[in-house]
């Protein structure tokens, strides 16, 4: 009988190759999510990435919701590691961009593969964030303002698409 073969090492990459390595504007926590929203998965045959975003997208009315919500923790993430207020701004854009892009059925779900806002927001982090400072009274008006202008702009497309999905499923009084 022959000798078993000896045991080898398997490793496992969360990340990916190219994530960063440590770098002082990293986030392990955000760039796990970024990759797990944007960029975990390859279509076979292809260079194509894509995440759980266009997948929970497809989720009539509240896919594009629950996506947003976890941009919006990233969001929230990003300002506590000292991101500047007008790139806060510039994140809040990427996610309702998305949310609306998402908002439209399947082809928006397509769409969204290819705009990557929490990988476009994880590199703004990487560029922008800075050194710790306190925050003051004015930062957290400043940023619970702006999460609330983009949730206010989801539930705005949710009531919207809730609307649309009641016009079409009432029978047309003929």
């Amino acid at each position: 009988m022959p000798a078993p073969k000896p045991a080898r090492e398997v490793e496992f990459e969360v990340l990916g190759k190219n994530a960063p390595k440590g770098g002082p504007n990293d986030d392990p926590l955000i760039a796990l999510i970024a990759r797990v929203m944007d960029s975990a998965f390859v279509i076979p045959g292809t260079n194509i990435r894509f995440g759980l975003d266009p997948l929970i997208g497809l989720i009539p009315a509240l896919g594009a919701t629950a996506t947003s919500l976890v941009s919006i923790v990233l969001i929230a993430l990003s300002a506590r590691r000292g991101v500047p207020k007008v790139v806060l701004a510039r994140m809040a854009a990427n996610v309702v961009i998305n949310a609306a892009i998402d908002s439209v059925p399947l082809l928006g779900d397509i769409a969204s593969i290819f705009y990557r806002s929490n990988a476009r927001n994880y590199e703004l982090l990487q560029k922008h964030a800075g050194p710790r400072r306190a925050s003051t009274k004015g930062d957290w008006i400043f940023i619970l303002a702006l999460l609330a202008g983009v949730i206010v702009v989801i539930g705005l497309m949710l009531v919207g698409t809730f609307t649309l999905f009641r016009a079409l499923l009432q029978p047309s009084a003929q």
